[in-house]
């Protein structure tokens, strides 16, 4: 029998807030165990919770981008587990009034739109983090650190539409890409910034009943949302197929090792035993607060892209890679108001994103060295034919590391762009005295061997020729030799 996978995502979105959903506490990834906390999120007795407006107004945000209803009021609940790694034993999240609800996240697979539509989108906060001995084998104990217990969480959460991993895979990728871009959560699925849990069912293809669901806890990487999911439903396909039942379970994924590991049996709603937090009123959201938030909406990635391809005439590769990151397509436009847009592209997406990755920064440490009107500064060379290939590339390697422009540049380094006639035509000349069999191909019609005599060129001038001359030259006095290239 032929079966139809049923797929719904929980994505956990942790905000990069300053403090905790409810307390003061600092949040920042790598800080020494158990610094990071107080008596609010250590959960002591008498404490009483702060909401954090800032998560809010993240939430909030995120809400409009995705096209959901903002409701008004919304009720912070107790969500009441045994959680190891969350002292006060119960997570304050939201239930059954939750604070956007509906919307949808438009993607594009194999070149065709699919829109995935979201149930609701709430604030909650985040556990600690728990090291065990059977993981890392560096200790005989479990450990535990609260630093990220109380960190502002969004968990968003779609309707079982996805049947595909791949669809999910892309999905988390579009959504990466627009909490980065709205500036609320780093989504760096490695520190746990990002994590996603799927829920997966099977059913009989053409069937609309859903089958029994488990869920896939904590996949923290793109990969392994794909790789997690496929193992999934080749575990329950087995199982049909041998005319087993699937039981109601909760699931790891060892990426590692490619297996899956049954945690539990799966809760239900009443086990959670939800209650609205008594701490906490009603969450209140004005229509101006809703307001202000959309004005300060920046243009979304979908609709940069479609606009660098209209305005710019980008091709669709090109405006998907700039507009990965919302500082990247910034700053490319910011170089393309005063250069050729596809040669900004060119450059930005090749040499200035490799730079960020060999050297590991930002686009605001790139920014702060190397400002858009210096790069295009070289960039206007290159287009003018005043700098060649790797005479420019040697002079863009300058550029984050000294001040001055390319013309100084060059200068302190020793480097003169050979660029006239009456400069070159002897180099060419000598190259052609130097090479009667490979002129004597050209002349004869074997254009391949054109290349050649131009490199032995540009190795006279040093790398300091410009090749269009070069080509012009060779041309000219080859033409004059018989039959030119």
């Amino acid at each position: 029998m032929a079966y139809e996978a049923v797929i719904g995502l929980e994505c956990h979105i942790q905000l990069s807030t300053r403090t905790k959903m409810f307390c003061a506490c600092p949040v920042g990834f790598g800080a020494a165990a158990n610094t990071h906390v107080c008596p609010v999120c250590l959960g002591l007795p008498g404490a009483l919770p702060v909401v954090n407006r800032a998560a809010i107004d993240a939430a909030v945000r995120l809400g409009l981008a995705l096209g959901c209803d903002v409701r008004g009021s919304s009720v912070f609940a107790r969500k009441n587990y045994f959680y190891p790694d969350m002292p006060k034993n119960y997570q304050i999240t939201q239930y059954d009034q939750p604070l956007c609800v509906g919307g949808a996240l438009t993607i594009v697979i194999d070149g065709a739109e699919r829109s995935f539509e979201l149930t609701r989108i709430h604030a909650e906060e985040d556990t600690g983090k728990s090291s065990h001995p059977e993981r890392l084998h560096d200790r005989r104990v479990s450990r535990v650190d609260f630093n990220r217990a109380g960190v502002p969480l969004l968990e968003l959460v779609t309707e079982p539409r996805f049947h595909d991993p791949d669809e999910c895979a892309v999905f988390l990728a579009a959504l990466r890409r627009l909490v980065r871009w709205l500036g609320i959560s780093d989504a760096d699925m490695e520190k746990g910034h990002l994590r996603c849990d799927a829920n997966v069912s099977l059913r009989p293809r053409g069937e609309s009943r859903l089958g029994v669901k488990t869920e896939l806890k904590n996949l923290n990487s793109i990969k392994g949302v794909g790789k997690g999911i496929t193992a999934e439903i080749a575990r329950q396909t087995r199982l049909l197929e041998a005319g087993d039942r699937v039981e109601q379970t909760t699931l790891l994924y060892d990426a590692d090792h490619d297996r899956l590991v049954v945690m539990r049996s799966k809760e239900s709603a009443h086990d959670y035993r939800y209650f609205p937090e008594p701490d906490l009123p009603v969450l209140a959201v004005s229509p101006a607060w809703v307001e202000d938030a959309r004005s300060r909406l920046p243009e979304l990635p979908w609709v940069r892209e479609e606009r660098l391809i209209a305005e710019h005439g980008l091709p669709v590769y090109d405006a998907a890679v700039l507009t990965e990151q919302r500082e990247a397509s910034d700053y490319f436009e910011a170089v393309a108001a005063r250069v050729d847009a596809k040669l900004a592209s060119n450059w930005v997406m090749t040499e200035v994103l490799r730079v960020l990755r060999e050297r590991g920064w930002s686009f605001a440490d790139w920014n702060a060295k190397v400002p858009p009107e210096r790069l295009a500064g070289l960039l206007t060379r290159v287009a003018s034919r005043e700098l060649p290939g790797p005479l420019a590339k040697q002079a863009f390697g300058w550029l984050p590391d000294e001040e001055g422009d390319v013309a100084t540049l060059l200068e302190r380094h020793g480097v003169r762009v050979r660029a006239s006639a009456d400069d070159l035509l002897p180099l060419v000349l000598a190259v052609i005295d130097e090479n009667p069999g490979p002129v004597e191909q050209v002349l004869a019609g074997r254009t391949q061997t054109f290349g050649f005599l131009v490199g032995q060129v540009m190795k006279k001038s040093g790398g300091q020729a410009v090749p269009q001359t070069v080509q012009e030259l060779l041309r000219a006095e080859l033409a004059k030799r018989g039959q030119a290239p």
